[in-house]
């Protein structure tokens, strides 16, 4: 079992920024690709971005190109989301999420996401116009 816990949410003028972490722990992650996907109010969740296992690989969704970044650190067993350039339309709860199916290291998860097999129980990101 893997439990993950996200952390860095919170209230954000348009423009600025916010880092989210996500802590795993129960077992490593270091062999897995990982992702972050986030839920509007009435909205269908939404593919973020993912990272490949050994961190070399990153994809991200077409809405947050070039302003987010992911990354990891395996010591750490956590995964990060850099959020520059944040805007109103960026306001949802932002979920962590784990492939655990034994893959290359440097495959990238997918943006489906019953794809992921752990989920956190995410942590609100709102911005304000």
């Amino acid at each position: 079992q893997v439990q993950l816990a996200e952390s860095g949410g919170g209230l954000v003028q348009a423009g600025g920024s916010l880092r989210l972490s996500c802590a795993a722990s129960g077992r490593p992650v270091s062999r897995y690709s990982m992702g972050w996907f986030r839920q509007a109010p009435g909205k269908e969740r939404e593919f973020v971005a993912a990272i490949s296992a050994n961190g070399a690989n990153t994809n991200l969704g077409d809405s947050v190109k070039g302003r987010f970044i992911i990354s990891r650190e395996l010591a750490k067993n956590t995964i990060y989301l850099q959020m520059n350039s944040l805007k109103p339309e960026d306001t949802a709860v932002y979920y962590c999420a784990v492939d655990a199916a034994m893959r290359s290291s440097w495959y990238v998860a997918s943006v489906k996401d019953n794809d992921y097999e752990y989920w956190g129980q995410g942590t609100q990101v709102t911005v304000s116009s």
